[in-house]
């Protein structure tokens, strides 16, 4: 499959050797009002280079992708609150199996000039969401393509389960972006995309990439802290155990994604 312009995106993946076995970095750093204040773009390098796979044996890859241009701005402190405690609910279900085996996940961002990054995959989702905590708005069209074949690119050497895109716009060729949702439902990667906002243009491409890779499209309103993490923590049961993980499940949020994907088989 010859690769167009927007399957080169700019996500540098680094090399598992750099920064040693058990080192770990501190990208976000805590202010007096618990938020994180802004990390440097060095934090961030050095974050990208020594994250890295630290379980081998994961049950499942999860890819969190988010826009982080400047159309964000004036809701991205709550943004960062409702992303946050995602991180914490993926971490405890990516742990619940019980068999060692961890659910290994995956951060990428894109904002300003052509810019889309990704971590390595790790198992501890916290460290990403001190990461994620600590990264600013800059101005930019969105790149949703990019991150799109940035998956399609990671499934080449083992299968993404799921990958969960939080945005509030759409600025790409639909058909295009399409294109690629498609290629990810054929390999069995599951897309959920969550929009802030009410943009109609948005909600019908988040809506249709969905519908193509049997996924689920969900709306954020200004109270979703809990709604986001409970439904993201169900992802992560589904990304690590597949549709008997939600099957077998008595809560709500795991019922309702359960529902939703249903209706998309």
């Amino acid at each position: 499959m010859a690769q167009d312009k927007d399957s080169r995106a700019d996500v540098p993946q680094r090399s598992a050797a750099e920064g040693g076995p058990h080192r770990t970095a501190s990208v976000a750093r805590k202010s007096g009002g618990g938020l994180a204040t802004p990390s440097s773009a060095s934090e961030i390098a050095a974050f990208l280079k020594s994250a890295k796979t630290t379980n081998t044996a994961a049950a499942g890859r999860l890819v969190f992708a988010m826009d982080a241009t400047m159309s964000r701005q004036p809701s991205w402190d709550r943004a960062m609150t409702l992303q946050a405690s995602m991180f914490d609910a993926v971490d405890e279900a990516g742990k619940g199996g019980g068999d060692g085996a961890g659910l290994s996940v995956q951060l990428v961002y894109f904002r300003g000039f052509g810019e889309c990054r990704a971590s390595r995959f790790v198992v501890n989702a916290k460290a990403l969401r001190d990461l994620m905590t600590g990264i600013e708005c800059r101005g930019g069209q969105t790149q949703i393509g990019k991150v799109l074949s940035h998956v399609n690119k990671e499934n080449a050497g083992a299968k993404v389960d799921a990958l969960v895109f939080i945005g509030d716009a759409m600025e790409e060729d639909i058909d295009r972006l399409c294109d690629k949702a498609g290629r990810l439902g054929l390999k069995g990667t599951r897309c959920f995309f969550f929009q802030e906002g009410s943009d109609a243009v948005t909600e019908r491409a988040f809506r249709e990439m969905a519908r193509l890779t049997r996924g689920a499209y969900f709306r954020l309103g200004p109270n979703s802290s809990r709604e986001l993490a409970e439904l993201l923590a169900a992802v992560a049961s589904y990304a690590r155990g597949g549709l008997k993980a939600l099957q077998s499940s008595r809560r709500k949020a795991d019922r309702l994604l359960l529902e939703r994907l249903e209706t998309r088989r």
